[in-house]
């Protein structure tokens, strides 16, 4: 099911909080780091859904990242997770749906996705890149470019055993506006996984939109607070003349 952005700014009244490294909920946690580690700066928004969460991240541009994911829980869930719309264990196009490829995260674990998924042992990593250069453009899928999404559905019937590693899916969000950022096929590295068995409840318990963009945008939204990058202030020589122009010598 998709959503408009008209629609969306009538079922999402937020406010934005002050910006934070982790997203933390009942049922898990979530971070969006560099390959240091290094969290990139996350804003996230009040909703009236409770199970629907939104946030804003600042993207940096041809920086790699990995979608770091806390089972907070006391039992298995299933993770589908979309990057622009596209489902990133299939790279298909994604509804958010507990019919797609999911990840299988235990109660008290936690992974980190890191690329599209092309094998049992390999992804192709994610990078911030302009929209035009992302993967989901390449597909002509762009509704949703400039959104990584989360769906986590909990474990119908306790199995046993089970690690994490299968497939999940999501549910699509709003466009990214204008032409901004968007995630690349980067390069190959080796991610091993497995299969397990899992059965996914009906329908999902939380659902989570972060919506990444490029620092300029997030200034010219109020997202963020900019600061004029030099501006001389009076004070410093208030002597009731006119102050030479910047550079001025």
């Amino acid at each position: 099911m998709k959503y408009s952005k008209a629609l969306l700014n009538l079922l999402f009244f937020f406010i934005v909080l002050n910006a934070g490294m982790v997203w933390a909920f009942d049922d898990i946690d979530i971070t969006i780091v560099d390959d240091n580690g290094r969290a990139f700066a996350m804003y996230p928004a009040s909703s009236r859904h409770g199970n629907r969460h939104r946030a804003y991240l600042e993207a940096e541009r041809d920086a790699a990242y990995n979608i770091r994911i806390y089972n907070r829980s006391q039992r298995r869930i299933g993770l589908v997770v979309a990057v622009d719309g596209r489902n990133i264990i299939s790279g298909r196009h994604s509804n958010l749906s507990r019919r797609e490829r999911m990840y299988v995260l235990n109660a008290g674990e936690e992974a980190s996705y890191s690329g599209w998924r092309t094998g049992r042992n390999r992804v192709n990593r994610f990078y911030f890149t302009d929209a035009a250069d992302s993967y989901a453009d390449t597909w002509n899928d762009t509704a949703d470019i400039g959104i990584i999404a989360v769906a986590v559905y909990p474990e119908r019937q306790r199995r046993r055993d089970g690690h994490k590693y299968r497939s999940q899916k999501w549910r699509q969000h709003t466009p990214s506006p204008e032409a901004g950022a968007g995630t690349g096929f980067g390069e190959e590295e080796y991610s091993p996984s497995r299969k397990v068995k899992f059965r996914a409840q009906k329908h999902a318990s939380s659902r989570h939109f972060i919506q990444y963009e490029w620092r300029r945008s997030l200034c010219r939204k109020g997202i963020i607070h900019c600061r004029p990058h030099s501006r001389r202030h009076f004070r410093e020589r208030d002597n009731g003349f006119a102050q030479p122009p910047p550079g001025y010598r």
